[in-house]
């Protein structure tokens, strides 16, 4: 099930979205540990398979279709991670890069505070067809907590 961003499951105030981000960050961890690995085994073992005809009984291509079979079952946890995010209320963006958004008010519009994995906290937005190309920094007063209500920089 996807969040949708006219109508998610939950809005953040940047307090709540900061008081989140131990259990996001503790999840997006794995999510980009496994993405990352994922798309490298995938890439090798394509490689390997390239020019190759399959044969019965090739020890090889057996080899070859367990560690397909280990990919299913890595993109199944991936898909699993990424629903983990969901239920929070969260959008998960990227899985190599961990980029998450938090769905927020901001001046009375429904927009996305934007974290990646390896950022203390959240410090910046963007609207919800921006993308994290286009995110911006906070002010000052949305930093500070204030009363929940988010100010974006112009």
């Amino acid at each position: 099930m996807m969040v949708q961003a006219s109508n998610p499951s939950r809005v953040f105030t940047l307090a709540e979205a900061n008081a989140m981000l131990p259990l996001v960050r503790a999840i997006t961890r794995d999510l980009v540990r496994l993405s990352r690995e994922v798309i490298e085994r995938h890439q090798r073992v394509e490689h390997l398979k390239a020019g190759r005809s399959i044969s019965f009984g090739d020890p090889y291509d057996e080899e070859l279709a367990q560690i397909d079979e280990e990919l299913t079952k890595d993109r199944q946890r991936l898909h699993e991670y990424v629903q983990e995010l969901r239920q929070l209320g969260v959008e998960p963006k990227s899985g190599v890069d961990g980029i998450v958004d938090f769905p927020a008010m901001l001046d009375g519009e429904l927009v996305y505070l934007c974290w990646k994995y390896g950022e203390s906290e959240i410090t910046h937005w963007h609207a919800l067809d921006g993308g994290f190309s286009n995110r911006q920094r906070l002010t000052g007063a949305a930093l500070a907590g204030g009363d929940g209500t988010i100010n974006g920089s112009t």
